[in-house]
């Protein structure tokens, strides 16, 4: 393969294989290496959060102890029901508080001794509160207050202070040591952050040594690429310009043929026609007879004959149009249009200037080949019940809207190949230097929009052609 040797040099393998194999390397011991520090830094974490979770447990606990005893001494005071009620609540969460502090402190012990002695301790002094409480109920107030001014109650606090304070001696034992494992395991991993930098600055610059050849054929390749996009880019433009050019000519072309050929019609068919009927018409009178079946046979001629005109005649006006060499573009598109639609039977509605524009031959030729063909896509695919034209004039620019109410562009139902009645109707109008523009409005059916520059379609200046409009 040239890619190991002639076109790497004297590089050869190692220049695909070396990079690739020490940065997997580095990747994979960074990565395990990464991963034990990380499980150590989650366990320290994890001590330091359960010594928090302890601390705010003890905090909990001797909060909830403080609110017993706060709010039934309000209740002796007062009498009010509310503070016996807040009293009640604080009582009942102790053995709940009790209970998390005890998960708290799975592992342990002495902690869990001290547990067990503060639940001992906080039901002895919920005890002396409730016995408070029920001498308050049966003797009143002095009676009770007198229980409360004795040390009884503050021996059983002092002692829960006691125990609380071991077990926040050995929390802050346990916080110390887990604070510093942690602080231990960021140190390692900075240094084995710091490690894998410098490791890799070697890879670095390890990597541009041998890169920085193939940098240099790569652009040499790539100017090269360049090159020869700018060249096929040349090339495809000169032909696109030639095959716009071609597709121009043939339509020019084809336009001459049929302008030719529906004069040949009119001038050659048109008089043998008239002529022939000319001709059996004198027949007819100089050889009368009372015979029906040859007066059914003149007859039968006639009609042939009218059919035949009738026949030329639309030839001919489906060839080149007469009305637009003779009235102009707007009078052709306007008899195109409702024409169509009385042999389709469709209703349609048309907004077309009454004044009409000195436009060039090819540029009136072309715009009611356009509306011809939209017209025509109507009839054959678009099963409408109606159909629309609209031309105005905006500013400079020429624009003719050509809809109906049918199915519309579904994408599933367009034809696989090439649509040539579109592409012609676009190349048309770019031909002209205008913009042709298809879509389905959300109301259903089908818009045709070209739009074209009033200056590729006069015969004179522009403002001359508008200001002659006006008046």
């Amino acid at each position: 393969m040239k890619i190991f040797g002639e076109e790497l040099g004297h590089v050869g393998r190692w220049y695909v294989v070396l990079p690739p194999l020490l940065l997997i390397g580095f990747l994979v011991g960074l990565f395990f290496i990464a991963a034990a520090g990380q499980t150590r830094l989650n366990a320290a974490d994890e001590r330091v959060h359960n010594s928090e979770e302890r601390e705010q447990a003890l905090d909990d606990f001797l909060a909830l102890i403080a609110e017993a005893e706060s709010e039934q001494r309000g209740y002796l005071l007062t009498g009010e029901s509310s503070y016996l009620k807040s009293y009640r609540a604080a009582a009942a969460k102790l053995a709940p508080a009790l209970d998390r502090l005890h998960e708290s402190y799975a592992q342990g012990p002495e902690p869990l001794k001290e547990i067990s002695r503060l639940r001992m301790l906080s039901e002895r002094k919920l005890g002396e509160l409730d016995e408070t409480l029920a001498l308050y109920e049966k003797a009143g107030l002095d009676p009770a207050m007198s229980g409360t001014r004795t040390d009884i109650g503050k021996r059983t606090t002092n002692r829960i202070l006691a125990s609380v304070a071991v077990l926040r001696k050995e929390e802050s034992t346990e916080l110390t040591a887990a604070t510093a494992s942690w602080q231990s395991d960021v140190r390692m991993s900075r240094w084995i952050t710091l490690g894998g930098a410098i490791l890799n600055i070697g890879l670095v610059v390890l990597a541009t040594g041998l890169v920085y050849g193939d940098m240099r054929r790569r652009a040499r390749q790539a100017t090269d690429l360049r090159e020869q996009k700018s060249e096929l880019a040349r090339q495809v433009e000169e032909r696109t310009r030639e095959l716009t050019a071609l597709s121009t000519h043939l339509q020019v072309v084809s336009e001459l043929e049929k302008s030719a050929l529906s004069r040949e019609l009119h001038d050659e068919l048109g008089g043998l026609l008239v002529a022939a009927r000319m001709d059996l018409s004198w027949l007819q009178h100089r050889l009368s007879t009372s015979d029906s079946a040859i007066e059914q046979r003149f007859k039968r001629i006639h009609e042939c004959l009218s059919a035949g005109v009738d026949l030329k005649r639309r030839v001919v006006e489906e060839l080149r149009p007469t009305l637009l060499d003779n009235m102009g573009l707007f009078a052709a598109l306007r008899w195109q249009f409702k024409e169509s639609c009385r042999r389709a039977g469709l209703c349609c509605s048309e907004s077309i200037p009454e004044v009409e524009l000195r436009c060039t031959a090819d540029a009136a030729i072309g715009v009611f080949r356009v509306a011809q063909e939209a017209l025509t896509n109507i009839l054959k695919h678009a099963e409408a019940k109606s159909a629309d034209i609209a031309i105005e004039v905006q500013h400079d620019v020429f624009v003719m809207r050509i809809s109906d109410d049918g199915k519309g562009i579904i994408p599933a139902r367009r034809p696989k190949g090439p649509s040539h009645g579109l592409a012609s109707m676009r190349h048309r109008v770019a031909a002209l230097g205008g913009s042709w523009e298809l879509s389905a409005p959300p109301k259903g059916g089908t818009t045709v929009v070209a739009r074209i520059p009033l200056s590729s379609m006069l015969m004179e200046d522009p403002a001359a052609a508008l200001a002659s409009r006006s008046a």
